[in-house]
């Protein structure tokens, strides 16, 4: 990897020189505008909109164009008079716990390289980091535009994510957001429950990229002349009724994704069969347990209907 600044972090009084390097990368596909006819690229020329000659890159500027329509050109003797801190410094302003910071700020990712000499240093602040939790808020210059970041302990390096200004965060202005939205607790219920049937860890490998893939093949195939890959067909979903039928198949679905059996819409409760069971089981219980009162009775009863005299039959009119 090629570094892409040098300077140092500025933590208390101590120094600690690091080299910067970008991240990450896009894989994506590069595209040339070429002629449809004979595969040439098109090519564009650097022309003055005023005079309409060619302008060498030497001689082109930057200009900044006013409300009223004057430009303001400026030259690099300019910017270098900005009156800012342009010092290949990281000075660090403060540490804040990381919950603290909305991701929605982040910008770039750079690993950071110390210096040999600052090796020491460089391992103190991260393992500071790594142990305390916290991200330090720092101030960087980068190609004369200062820019906010914060860095933070990953592994075993410093990474370093440039960061938005607040006013550079655009404030949403969706009319349902001053609506009152009712949410059913049993919708929630339902929703918290897909929720969980598809929680997991996350784990990037476990995705990939199919866009890429796709197009890689697709660009080979075409390469070679062979026929091209079709497009899979979509399957078309299925009617939904209402919101709760959708979050119940979804639920479903999940549950079957992962290989655990769907539980039926409704079921009886088996607290009340064992409580009806158990009631039987207790009755026939207290007729074992008393059986022999159960018994005594019987006998009584029988022995006060031998001593009862009989009923006359009634004699017919």
């Amino acid at each position: 990897m090629r570094s892409v600044w040098r300077g140092a972090i500025s933590f208390g009084l101590v120094t600690i020189g690091v080299r910067l390097y970008t991240a990450t990368e896009e894989h994506d596909f590069r595209f040339h505008q070429v002629h449809r006819e004979d595969g040439g690229r098109i090519r564009y020329k650097r022309v003055c909109q005023v005079c309409g000659e060619e302008v060498a890159y030497a001689d082109i500027a930057k200009g900044y164009e006013l409300d009223d329509g004057r430009v303001v050109v400026m030259d690099n003797e300019d910017f270098d008079k900005l009156p800012i801190n342009t010092d290949h410094a990281i000075d660090v302003l403060e540490f804040v716990p990381a919950e603290e910071i909305d991701p929605i700020f982040f910008q770039k990712a750079y690993y950071l390289e110390p210096d040999k000499a600052a090796t020491r240093p460089y391992v103190l602040l991260r393992t500071a980091l790594e142990r305390s939790g916290q991200l330090a808020v720092v101030k960087i210059t980068i190609r004369q535009r200062e820019t906010l970041a914060m860095l933070r302990a990953r592994e075993d390096l410093l990474v370093m994510h440039t960061m938005l200004w607040p006013d550079e965060v655009r404030k949403p202005d969706f009319d349902f957001l001053d609506s009152d939205v009712e949410v059913r607790p049993q919708e929630l219920k339902m929703a918290s429950s897909l929720v969980e049937s598809m929680a997991g860890s996350f784990d990037p490998g476990d995705f990939t990229d199919d866009y890429t893939d796709a197009m890689q093949k697709l660009i080979e195939a075409k390469a070679e002349g062979a026929e091209l890959p079709e497009q899979p067909e979509v399957e078309e979903a299925g009617e939904v009724i209402d919101l709760m039928t959708a979050l119940e198949r979804s639920v479903e679905q999940a549950r079957s994704a992962r290989g655990e059996a769907a539980k039926p819409a409704a079921e009886k409760k088996p607290a009340a069969r064992s409580s009806r069971a158990g009631g039987s089981s207790r009755a026939s219980g207290s007729a074992r347990a008393g059986g022999g009162s159960a018994k005594s009775g019987a006998s009584k009863a029988k022995e006060t209907k031998e001593k009862a005299p009989a009923k006359k039959k009634a004699k017919p009119a």
